[in-house]
């Protein structure tokens, strides 16, 4: 997704003369195809060396469940990269929030409980509301406190967020004492170990095809209306058809296990809110004009301050939603958790084509990458790879994605 205020009359024409599809498919971008090919190339291989295990509906639910974790961060993650900014600090951020909502609810909230007679706040979904949301409060609070710093501190975003790495590290190794905090209560579990039934599933996917169909209808409807450049009819239809074709394989293949795991349809609502609060809203767009040309967006009246503030508040929030999850998925709160969740996160989003030097980025794109990073680490696990080799192929991963991003930037 790039932006851009400039539109090529010369394109204008194409509402009188739609492209055929050989000619759609010429000026395709290819990078925001390149991320799905190259996934279904290591899908392929991963399945061949395991043996088949790797596309067995058990593995792919695991895949998925665990790969949203950072999928929330890099939500987040390309917002904080297209301004043109950093986060080093969000991986730590969801371990002290993953460790703060595992403790409020084994230590903190029945404590409460005892001293006030409040005992319905101390177990159950009253206990797991206060925890979630107070982790999620907690987490826009420090994204906040961080955003004070670069936006009205002018401090960089690369040494504020660096602190704030060390920072939250030393507050979990502090709250925590370096012991596991656990067991967690069984509602707060739901939300990263349940699953829908199978028919809860099949009608989510069903009004997923159906949001599809109508949002292609009317996408294209509108561009036609306001004059915008069209693509060929086939190649519209050709898309809506593999996007329905994809929803529909991704729910039988959750089904055929257990359901589609909860914290993926968090990640799916989310994903899907982003992108359009990226793509419909003036947040969006002022995110992608400071990243794209900060002193241009300063003299067209864009507070940059605010909007940078709003940036890490967000950043925080997700990081808190991500910390969670974790904990709820695992049962337990340890003082290494989050460990390297930031570098994977802005892997991610390079591989989903967010350019490092701002004003490009697509969330639906960062999933994907976020996709690929946990294949890779799923994949090597069922080979019994040793750990040190994930990091290694994940580090040449990230750096042929930004040399990718940079070339290709240099020809654009």
């Amino acid at each position: 997704m790039k932006r851009s205020d400039n539109v090529n009359l010369g394109d204008m024409k194409v509402r009188e003369k739609p492209d055929t599809l050989i000619s759609s498919l010429k000026k395709l971008n290819l990078r925001s195809y390149t991320m799905i090919l190259a996934l279904l190339v290591i899908w392929g291989i991963l399945t061949i060396m395991t043996d088949g295990t790797f596309l067995t509906p058990r593995n792919m639910s695991n895949l998925f469940r665990q790969g949203s974790v950072v999928a929330f961060i890099a939500i987040g993650m390309v917002l904080v990269v297209a301004a043109g900014q950093i986060d080093l600090s969000v991986g730590s951020l969801a371990g002290l929030t993953g460790a703060i909502v595992a403790l409020l609810q084994v230590r903190w909230l029945p404590s409460l409980a005892e001293a006030t007679g409040m005992t319905w706040i101390a177990s159950g979904w009253p206990s797991t509301i206060i925890a979630v949301l107070f982790a999620i409060v907690f987490g826009m609070l420090l994204g906040a406190w961080q955003g004070l710093w670069i936006a009205y501190g002018r401090v960089p975003a690369f040494i504020v967020t660096l602190g704030g790495l060390l920072i939250f590290r030393g507050s979990i190794l502090g709250l925590t004492r370096g012991v596991n905090i656990a067991p967690l209560d069984p509602t707060l579990q739901l939300f990263g170990q349940a699953y829908l039934s199978p028919m809860v599933g099949a009608v989510l996917g069903g009004l997923a095809v159906v949001a599809i169909l109508v949002f292609g209808y009317y996408s294209r409807m509108n561009k036609r209306k306001y004059g915008f450049p069209v693509r060929s009819l086939s190649h519209d239809v050709l898309i809506i058809l593999v996007s329905c074709a994809a929803t529909i394989l991704f729910v039988v293949q959750m089904n055929r296990f257990r359901g589609i795991p909860v914290p993926v349809v968090i990640l799916l609502c989310l994903t899907g809110l982003f992108t359009f609060i990226a793509n419909r809203t003036q947040f969006g767009r002022h995110t992608f004009a400071i990243g794209g040309n900060i002193e241009a967006a300063r003299l067209s009246g864009i507070n940059i301050r605010r909007t940078m503030l709003w940036i890490y508040t967000v950043m925080g929030g997700l990081a808190g939603i991500s910390g969670v999850v974790l904990t709820a998925r695992l049962n337990v709160a340890t003082a290494n958790a989050g460990n390297l969740f930031e570098l994977n996160a802005i892997a991610a989003c390079v591989i989903g084509g967010t350019s490092l030097a701002g004003g490009e980025g697509s969330i639906p794109g960062a999933i994907i990458g976020s996709l690929i990073m946990a294949s890779i680490d799923n994949g090597m696990s069922l080979m019994n790879v040793e750990s040190f080799w994930q990091q290694i192929v994940k580090g040449f991963i990230l750096m042929i994605a930004v040399l990718v991003d940079v070339n290709s930037r240099k020809v654009n």
